[in-house]
C-alpha cells in the first residue's frame, strides 16, 4: 500500500471514530434526530424494540448492499470502509459502554459535542474524498439514475427525519434537533475551510531573487514575478505572487523582513487554490 493511501486510511479511521464517539455518547442518549442515518436510527429506535446502534448497523448494511447493486463493486472503497467501521464502532461501544441516560444533565453542552465531533470527522472525510456512507450512498444512486437535485433531496430527507422528533419525542428534543440540523452544515463548512486555509502573498520589492530562491529551495514552493512601477516614486519594482501553508507563511514573512525590510507585503487568507502542481502540505 502506498504511503499516501496509508495516511488517507489512518485519517478515515480517526475521523470515523470521532463521528462514532459524538453519535453514541451525545446524539443517541439525548434522542437528537438531526438528519442522516444516525438521526433515523434514533427515531426508529424509539418506535421499535431495537437500540439506535442496531438500527444504524442494519440501515447502513442495506444501503451498502444497494450501493453495490446500483453502482457496482467499485462505487467507493473508502465509503464502504468508513461506513462499516462506523456501524461496527457504534455496536462495539454499545457493548463496551452501555448507556441508559445522557452523560450529563446539560443538553445544550451535549448538543455541542453531538454536532462538533461528527462535523469534524465528516469534514476530514469530505476533504480527502471520502464519506461515512449513509445518505451519501442514496445521493450517489440518485445522481446516477435521475435528474433530481440531490442537495435539495438530502436536505428534505434530513428535515423530515428531524421533524419526526416533534411527534416521537417532546418539543424540547425537537427544538434541539432543529438547532443541530441548521448548525451541522455550518460547522462542517468552516472546518473544511480551516483545514485548507493557506496564505496568499503579494510582495512588492526591489530585489526578488533572494526571496524567490528561499521560496523555491527552502520552502519547496513556487512563485510568479511581475514588473511594476510605484505610483508615487515611479521607481521600478517587482511583485512576487505565491501561496504558502500557515507554517511556511511565518518563515517567509520573517525571511523577507531580514533580506528586504522595506518590502511591502500583503497577506490574505485563501482556502480555494486551483492549479496544476499545487497541494497543501
Amino acid at each position: 500500500m502506498k504511503k499516501d493511501s496509508i495516511k488517507d486510511y489512518a485519517l478515515i479511521t480517526l475521523s470515523t471514530l470521532l463521528i462514532a464517539v459524538g453519535v453514541y455518547f451525545f446524539k443517541f442518549p439525548n434522542n437528537f434526530t438531526f438528519g442522516g442515518v444516525t438521526g433515523l436510527a434514533v427515531a426508529v429506535g424509539k418506535i421499535l424494540p431495537f437500540s439506535p446502534s442496531a438500527v444504524n448497523f442494519v440501515v447502513n448494511m442495506v444501503l451498502l448492499l444497494l450501493g453495490f447493486l446500483f453502482l457496482g463493486k467499485g462505487f467507493g472503497v473508502r465509503t464502504v470502509y468508513s461506513s462499516m467501521l462506523l456501524s461496527i464502532s457504534l455496536s462495539a461501544m454499545q457493548y463496551l459502554f452501555p448507556l441508559d441516560k445522557p452523560l450529563t444533565d446539560d443538553p445544550m453542552l451535549e448538543l455541542v459535542f453531538a454536532i462538533v465531533l461528527p462535523a469534524l470527522g465528516s469534514a476530514i472525510l469530505f476533504n480527502i474524498g471520502a464519506s461515512s456512507g449513509g445518505t451519501d450512498i442514496v445521493a450517489m444512486i440518485l445522481k446516477k439514475y435521475s435528474s433530481i437535485n440531490i442537495g435539495n433531496a438530502l436536505l428534505a430527507s434530513d428535515l423530515l427525519i428531524t421533524l419526526s422528533a416533534f411527534f416521537i419525542f417532546d418539543i424540547k428534543t425537537f427544538l434541539f434537533s432543529m438547532l443541530g440540523l441548521f448548525t451541522k452544515s455550518l460547522v462542517i463548512d468552516n472546518v473544511i475551510e480551516s483545514i485548507n486555509m493557506c496564505k496568499y502573498f503579494n510582495v512588492v520589492c526591489s530585489n526578488p531573487e533572494p526571496i524567490c530562491d528561499f521560496i523555491v529551495h527552502k520552502l519547496g514552493r513556487s512563485a510568479t514575478v511581475c514588473n511594476a512601477e510605484g505610483a508615487f516614486s515611479h521607481e521600478e519594482k517587482q511583485i512576487i505572487f505565491t501561496v504558502m501553508s500557515r507554517y511556511q507563511a511565518v518563515m517567509l514573512r520573517q525571511y523577507i523582513k531580514q533580506v528586504e525590510p522595506g518590502a511591502f507585503i500583503l497577506i490574505s487568507n485563501t482556502s480555494e487554490i486551483i492549479g496544476k502542481g499545487f497541494h497543501n502540505v
